[in-house]
């Protein structure tokens, strides 16, 4: 081990059969005497005797049978042929091989024994080649050669000795490979310092998404939050969920507009944690591209960064992922993030089936418009049934074009629900994304109960109603694949929904009475008055 105070031995271990001492004996001098060597070993006067060292190279392979390093096959019988003639060695095609002596090259017997003078194999590590030379590669390749003379049954070794230490353009292990250029990482299209740049200029936006416990500085191997600091006393249940954009970002592509994806990469994460009754407290994205376009990512992460803000959590790190070769047009990324989050000790993980009942209210917050599901088919109704571009005017939003009204960010709805959470306010939440209300209200709620809407009684996004029409879609597949207008849905006690309606109108939430918990026959979730869509 090697100290402050110099190197330090732990072990000395070594005998006559270990490949280590076949590799070094027969590089001793021919006027060193191994046997006083020996002697002053015994004596500790190992500083009285003269050791040399020939200026030579040596080399060994080993040969172990079947098995090895497990359980082996034993018995199998061995045999050695001669070691080629060194004048046909000089007419070799190998520029390192050179002409040998028998001294020059050695076999050592290990796992080997002698059974009616038939050479047999008796252990794991049956026997060794060692062969000296004037060069390195010269010693490697006469061991080779020796090692071709050994034959047994299921006998296997290493054919890579000595490759560190081999010059590339000597080595017959690389004889084959082509010249040329010294290659660096960018010539495979991945910049280093592109990557770095990206963190300088993105450390001043993680940082302004600290909060207690986080610090929100990236640069280190892991986020780390401090719990305590972050309010919580006793071990609190921690919740994390994992999620992307889907194709809402080929929009962001084509508009060249990356500032606001990254909100919703962090809303469609967060929203998730509080339906559970998680407080977010970290944050960890995901940058993929083709090639590293740093102002680009610097807007994406820009986006994440205001999410985290208004979600209350800390951008505490992440990846940029450049990856040539899976994405083949620059200027395409994908994002992809996690959400960590935390329970109070004693506090109910949402939702709260058991206390859930017939008459229960639902109430319903209002979503931004498309938030973050459905892109699929909203390009499909724009591009192929409508017939637009991305920068043509919406007709549904005066002065924006279609690029630009669709990405509008999902919304977080953190703040307003923390402290409904805190009062027990809040039995289940269902943060309606790809599935619409009719998959996702039903995740929330016990079996026996189902949630009765009425359609009437919210407002559809303007975005929404045109893409239901230019789309032709019936208004149970429109229910099922858009929020048709309510990016959250809670359940609360009839006596506490007025409390709870106003909790939210405070918080400057568009909050309506939508519907009530009824005895379940079929469906989890049934809207009525639906005719009001079309």
């Amino acid at each position: 081990m090697v100290t402050e105070n110099g190197p330090k031995t732990l072990e000395y271990n070594v005998r006559f059969g270990d490949p280590e001492s076949q590799t070094l004996l027969p590089l001793l001098s021919a006027d060193t005497d191994l046997a006083e060597i020996m002697l002053a070993c015994t004596e500790s006067a190992l500083d009285t005797v003269s050791i040399k060292v020939d200026d030579r190279f040596a080399a060994t392979v080993v040969a172990a049978a079947g098995g090895y390093p497990g359980s082996c096959h034993r018995g199998d019988t061995i045999t050695l042929d001669r070691f080629p003639d060194p004048t046909a060695s000089q007419q070799d095609s190998s520029a390192n091989r050179e002409n040998v002596n028998s001294s020059d090259n050695i076999i050592f017997h290990a796992g080997t024994s002698f059974s009616a003078d038939t050479l047999q194999t008796s252990g794991g590590r049956v026997i060794a080649a060692t062969s000296t030379a004037a060069t390195l590669e010269a010693a490697i390749s006469n061991a080779y050669t020796l090692m071709s003379t050994i034959h047994f049954p299921n006998m296997h070794y290493r054919r890579d000795i000595g490759h560190r230490a081999l010059d590339p353009q000597q080595s017959p292990l690389f004889a084959d490979l082509p010249s040329g250029q010294a290659l660096k990482y960018a010539d495979a299209g991945v910049s280093v310092s592109a990557g770095e740049q990206l963190v300088r200029r993105i450390k001043p936006l993680t940082a302004s998404t600290a909060r207690p416990g986080a610090a929100g500085d990236i640069g280190n191997f892991a986020g780390t939050l401090d719990l305590s600091v972050a309010g919580y006393k006793e071990p609190p249940t921690l919740v994390a969920a994992t999620d992307g954009v889907g194709t809402k970002l080929m929009i962001a592509h084509a508009m060249n507009k990356n500032d606001t994806i990254g909100i919703d990469l962090v809303a469609m994460n967060v929203n998730d944690l509080i339906v559970q009754g998680a407080e977010p407290l970290m944050f960890l994205d995901v940058f993929s591209c083709g090639k590293l376009n740093v102002d680009v990512a610097k807007e994406v992460v820009k986006g994440v960064a205001t999410g985290c803000i208004e979600a209350g959590c800390a951008l505490v790190g992440g990846e940029t992922a450049e990856m040539p070769g899976i994405f083949a047009s620059e200027g395409i990324y994908d994002i992809n993030g996690t959400a960590i989050g935390a329970v109070t000790k004693g506090k109910r993980i949402l939702p709260h089936k058991e206390a859930m009942k017939v008459g229960d209210v639902l109430l319903g917050l209002s979503s931004s418009g498309c938030h973050s599901n459905g892109f699929s088919l909203i390009r499909k109704i724009v591009q192929e049934r409508a017939g637009l571009s991305w920068s043509d005017p919406a007709p549904w939003a005066e002065g924006q074009s279609v690029g630009e009204s669709l990405l509008t960010p999902t919304r977080i709805y953190v703040k307003p629900f923390l402290p409904m959470v805190k009062q027990d306010l809040v039995k289940g939440m269902a943060h309606i994304t790809g599935g619409g209300l009719l998959e996702n209200i039903p995740r929330m709620l016990p079996r026996h109960l189902a949630a009765s809407l009425d359609a009437r009684e919210w407002d559809v996004p303007e975005v929404l109603k045109w893409l239901k029409k230019a789309g032709g879609m019936e208004e149970t597949e429109f229910a099922r694949t858009f929020n048709t207008g309510l990016g959250m849905v809670i359940v609360v006690t009839k006596d506490k929904a007025d409390a709870a309606l106003q909790e939210l109108k405070n918080a400057g939430e568009k909050v309506w009475r939508v519907g009530q918990l009824m005895e379940r026959s079929s469906d989890g979730c049934v809207v009525e008055n639906m005719e009001v869509w079309r």
